[in-house]
């Protein structure tokens, strides 16, 4: 596959990642601050939606197009700035999947409280402060991820194997 074809298959898929990441974090902050239940639960279904449309694919895509993209530059995938790209990428996927589960038991709670005129639940509130928390380790790892793919910087090369 083409060399600049592959490039932006995956410069793509990362800012899928991260602009997903973004409006999803905006969108759930905002609906958050409006208090009302109805308005969190619709936002929230939106929400755990584009989770599994972008970022999930954008999820399993980019570490086929990166290692695609490194054998084709010929790059190692023992290279130091690779090893902490994967591992940071490990990092925010550590943090990504319990947030989506998050993201749809927030959905459902303020779904429930929705429909019976209740408050949101203390559970609820829990939930959305994890899930805000979660957020900043996991945009710091694929900010780094970002950063170490455009400096591309002199780190010790790994060698897997014998």
């Amino acid at each position: 596959m083409d060399y600049f074809l592959l490039k932006y298959l995956h410069i793509l898929g990362a800012t899928v990642l991260l602009g997903t990441g973004a409006g999803i974090a905006f969108f759930m902050v905002a609906a958050q601050r409006t208090g009302s239940a109805a308005t969190i639960a619709a936002v929230a279904r939106i929400v755990v939606l584009a989770d599994f449309i972008f970022t999930a694919t954008a999820v399993v895509l980019q570490p086929i197009s990166g290692a695609l993209l490194a054998w084709n530059a010929g790059y190692s995938l023992g290279e130091g700035w690779i090893v902490l790209s994967i591992l940071l990428y490990l990092l925010t996927g550590a943090f990504w999947l319990p947030v989506v589960w998050m993201q749809m038991r927030m959905r459902d709670l303020a779904a429930a409280a929705s429909s019976t005129g209740l408050p949101l639940p203390a559970a609820y509130h829990r939930l959305f402060w994890t899930w805000f928390a979660f957020g900043f380790p996991a945009f710091t790892a694929v900010a780094g991820i970002f950063w170490l793919m455009i400096t591309r910087p002199s780190l010790p090369t790994f060698t897997f194997g014998g």
